[in-house]
């Protein structure tokens, strides 16, 4: 029998603020990352070189997290090779936003954006679950955003999915509390990646009182603290980081 190899699972962890979060993991903690994307090889490939480059032990774990029966065969089959590990961490990372105005949206629309983040978040938390009841620790943290507590013109397709989460977060924190495993949401208010590239920051953080827009490694250090030992008492939260945007 091998050491138990501790392992954090962070999805959509390719680009933006999911590479930020597995790149601050592996500084921060011992975790071995499990590096999810669904199809950006490239990126995913330049994250887990980056993780090697901090001094970090990671692997790429492709599926999407929409696709229930890919999440089940990927992650059991990686358990399978790897009986002595555990996932003690879930990051709920991946998340897509096509926005519009809500008279135009198209079904698909609404529906990719809700699945990504909704189905995504009980695919993967769902079926990896149980070990962290029967091992009595584990740290959930969901990606949620501004849009899902204050709502967003041009985002009802987001902001619906976003707010979902925050709900499913503090019902799910109830649940677990007692095994030791806390669930946290995380809100992001205008952080500097792809996702926001096309954004007129210069107009933009006029509305921010910090006066600029977040940078990934903020977010990822959040993310650090919370799924230390240090926040076992932080539960059911949603925590924003916006720059005051919501204040």
């Amino acid at each position: 029998m091998g050491e138990t190899k501790k392992c954090a699972l962070v999805t959509g962890g390719s680009r933006g603020i999911g590479r930020a979060i597995c790149i601050q993991l592996a500084k921060d903690a011992d975790y071995h990352i499990l590096i999810n994307y669904n199809s950006n090889v490239e990126a995913a490939q330049e994250t887990l070189e980056r993780v090697h480059e901090v001094g970090g032990s990671a692997e790429l774990l492709p599926f999407n997290v929409v696709d229930a029966e890919a999440v089940k065969t990927t992650l059991d089959t990686w358990q399978e090779n790897n009986k002595e590990a555990i996932i003690e961490v879930i990051v709920n990372n991946a998340g897509i936003a096509k926005d519009g105005l809500f008279m135009w949206m198209k079904p698909e629309d609404w529906s990719s954006v809700l699945n990504t983040s909704l189905k995504g978040f009980f695919n993967v938390t769902n079926h990896l679950i149980q070990k962290l009841l029967v091992n009595r620790y584990g740290r959930i943290i969901n990606m949620v955003s501004v849009s899902g507590l204050k709502g967003t013109s041009g985002q009802v397709n987001y902001s619906a999915a976003k707010g979902g989460l925050i709900s499913a977060t503090k019902a799910l924190a109830q649940e677990v509390a007692k095994r030791n495993v806390t669930v946290n949401a995380i809100a992001p208010g205008f952080i500097k990646t792809d996702m926001t590239s096309e954004m007129d920051e210069k107009e933009l953080k006029k509305m921010i009182p910090v006066n600029r827009f977040g940078e990934a490694e903020e977010v990822a250090h959040l993310v650090s603290f919370l799924i230390s030992k240090k926040a076992s008492y932080i539960t059911g939260e949603v925590i924003g980081i916006n720059g005051g945007i919501y204040s």
